[in-house]
């Protein structure tokens, strides 16, 4: 058969010597001659012959078009003048080594064998459509270039082994749409360049092992949407840029203009690693994905590419999109660095979703949209620098969603509203144990301020050692209609801008004066608390008053009833009367303040009569103050009615001796009848004194006696 040929032969040189050229019809001459032990031996037991050609430039066409042929084809060091066809042949295996071809024609092709053409280049398309190969498909360390073509068209292709191809360098695009590949793809260390368009096109293929990108260099689109992996897929260190530009983008509000990995609807068994190094230019999406492990994105660098027009509510643009996806195992994005939006709506996570030390940068517009996601365990987010905000409204979470340390500034505003976003909105969430947004190593800052309404929480929500809201004109807190066990409310500073606790519910309450020193207004209308985290001790009086104060203080000294009222519940359900009636007390002094203002004659009145009550009975609720006045009110009379002018007896046949003492008893006592106020005439000003004394006697008795009820009731 044919001889090796002299070594050194220089692929790249398009006019080799003489003594290296060889027609390529010659490949197969003398195949009869295989007695005569020309061809090279097996080199395995039962393993077909190798025909191989070693350092020659092939003249003509390598034509095996619908050749059947059970040997080994080895071409080693040669360069070929026209595309070789091998379409619709079958053979034993095919191996181009360190070759040069203008193009490769196997579509339809059938090899028991590996195919190979590694470390070859090709300035051609390689052509492997609907072609069955029984082994696998190397392309290690091979060029393969067609610029802004393609330069591999595998579509369909069935590899019952691997695609090897490490180091490969493609001009062009990649396709091997609706592929099936036996074994593993290992693109590690390869470099595809097609920018502006697809680098890549695998949608609807199908792996039985690990899809490898490791420190792959991608210019142009990754597409490997609809694909199936029974294995893992990694793109570790890799990074992809110079997407194609999507032009209906404009159409629809959920794509994307410009995508550098497309994996919709994508459905990988194992982990997806784009981590430790991965770069990003344009929007990974991974929308409606089914992952049965990890989506790994720690260290990742995801950048939107888009610069902000004003008007999109994406700032940047997308820089991660994972609508619907499922994640079977964690979400970890520690340390990435992304650019634009993480939008992740109705995601399910069966793990945890953590982006610890993550940096999120996408000023005045969302920087994370997780709406009505759901993670199995915690949501964590901590030291967490983000410029934008966070919504993730009707979000359930089953442990912890955790923001100890983070900061969260410059969020964006609503697209039809002039009013600003918060920097965390939860609205609606269902949390299983705890929301944090606390002190970790450094301060919890949330310049937008923090959204909590109708959330459900299982446990505990904290804002210790928060810093909360930037402006005054806005909301620092809003957790209108909250549920909750232990609410934490400690911030480091007074909180800026509205608070509104309406409606909450928590069994445990801990607050503190920076708390109740908000500069807006503190909407406390049926807020309901159980007991306080450190309860009021029995004597101490200046804690009650403090606390008094910072109600005033947080109304804005207006009047309203309910969180007097709450927290002398809350008092009296302890077991502390004494200081819930020094709550009720102040309500009501609070209440005539109020009815009193603005009424020019009545205004004094009103208070007048305020000042009695409070002074004399305590409103109702200090009723030993009306004894002692009872008390008084016999002294005085007593005094009165023994030093002034002697009563004359209404009958002159009595014989009792008037008593002061025991006459002013009787008057002042309702009810009870000592004999002595019927038996004295009284006369001018004694009568109207008399009168006053049974009038009061009435009111403090009256009070005296609803205390005594209580008392023994109690």
């Amino acid at each position: 058969m044919t001889e090796p040929g002299a070594r050194g032969l220089d692929v790249f040189d398009p006019s080799p010597p003489r003594t290296h050229r060889m027609p390529a019809a010659d490949v197969l001459r003398g195949l009869g001659e295989a007695e005569t032990g020309r061809l090279l031996p097996r080199r395995k037991p039962n393993a077909p012959p190798v025909i191989r050609v070693v350092d020659r430039f092939l003249t003509g066409v390598l034509d095996l078009r619908a050749v059947e042929l059970n040997y080994v084809l080895e071409f080693v060091r040669c360069r070929f003048e026209e595309p070789p066809d091998l379409r619709q042949g079958r053979l034993a295996g095919v191996e181009f080594a360190d070759c040069w071809l203008p193009g490769l024609r196997a579509r339809n092709l059938s090899s028991t064998n590996e195919v190979s053409l590694a470390g070859s280049t090709v300035d051609g398309q390689v052509d492997l459509t609907d072609a069955d190969i029984a082994a696998s498909l190397s392309l290690r360390g091979s060029a393969l270039r067609v610029p802004g073509g393609v330069a591999v068209q595998a579509d369909r292709v069935k590899l019952a082994g691997a695609l090897l191809a490490q180091r490969v360098a493609v001009t062009g695009e990649f396709r091997m749409a609706s592929a099936q590949v036996g074994g593993y793809c290992n693109f590690t260390g390869a470099l595809l360049e097609n920018a502006g368009a697809y680098s890549l096109r695998g949608t609807n293929a199908h792996v039985g092992g690990s899809v490898l990108f490791s420190a792959a260099t991608v210019r142009g689109t990754l597409l490997l949407a609809s694909a199936r992996f029974e294995s893992e897929l990694t793109l570790r260190g890799a990074t992809v840029s110079e997407g194609r530009r999507e032009q209906e983008a404009a159409l629809d509000p959920h794509a994307d203009p410009t995508s550098s990995v497309v994996l919709d609807r994508i459905t990988v068994d194992g982990d997806v690693q784009l981590d430790r190094g991965f770069t990003g230019s344009g929007t990974v999406r991974m929308v409606n994905a089914a992952l049965g492990g990890t989506l790994s994105l720690s260290g990742g660098r995801f950048d939107a590419r888009t610069p902000p027009d004003g008007n999109d509510p994406t700032g940047y643009g997308r820089a991660l999109h994972l609508d619907g996806a499922r994640v079977g195992g964690d979400v970890l994005g520690r340390r990435a660095h992304v650019r634009g939006q993480v939008r992740m709506v109705d995601v399910q996570v069966k793990g945890s979703l953590t982006f610890d030390g993550a940096t999120l940068d996408n000023p005045r517009a969302d920087a994370v949209l997780g709406n009505r996601s759901t993670v199995g365990s915690n949501l964590t987010l901590r030291e967490v620098e983000v410029a934008g905000g966070i919504e993730l409204r009707g979000v359930r979470i089953g442990a912890n969603l955790d923001l100890r340390g983070s900061r969260i500034t410059s969020p964006g505003r609503y697209r039809h509203m002039p009013a600003g976003k918060p920097s965390l909105d939860v609205g609606g969430g269902e949390i299983g144990r705890d929301l944090i947004c606390a002190r970790g190593a450094k301060e919890f800052v949330a310049h937008g301020g923090v959204r909590a309404r109708r959330a459900q929480v299982g446990r505990m929500a904290t804002f210790a050692g928060a810093v909360l809201g930037d402006k005054l004109d806005s909301h620092a807190l809003n957790l209108l209609g909250m549920q909750v066990q232990e609410l934490v409310l400690t911030p480091v500073s007074p909180p800026r801008g509205d608070v509104t606790l309406r409606q909450v519910r928590c069994t445990s309450l801990e607050d503190n004066e920076s708390f109740w020193s908000a500069t807006g207004w503190i909407d406390l209308e049926e807020f309901r608390y159980d007991s306080l985290r450190h309860p009021i001790d029995l004597r101490d009086d200046d804690e009650v008053e403090r606390r008094l104060r910072w109600l005033r203080q947080a109304m804005r000294r207006s009047y309203r009833p309910g969180p007097y009222d709450q927290f002398a519940e809350m008092l009296r359900a302890s077991g502390n009367d004494e200081h819930a009636a020094t709550v009720l007390v102040e309500k009501q002094r609070l209440r005539y303040r109020a009815v009193a203002e603005g009424r020019r004659w009545l205004g004094p009145l009103v208070l007048l009569w305020s000042w009695l009550q409070r002074s004399m009975v305590g409103y109702g609720y200090r009723p030993a103050r009306a004894l002692a006045w009872l008390v008084v009110l016999w002294l005085l009379g007593s005094i009165y009615f023994y030093v002034g002018k002697p009563l004359d007896v209404i009958n002159a046949d009595d014989r009792m001796k008037f008593n002061a003492w025991l006459y002013t008893i009787d008057l002042v006592v309702p009810i009870v009848d000592l004999g002595n106020k019927n038996r004295w005439q009284t006369e001018g000003i004694s009568q109207w004194i008399m009168a006053a004394l049974i009038v009061m006697g009435w009111i403090l008795a009256t009070t005296v006696a609803a205390g005594l009820t209580r008392m023994l009731r109690r």
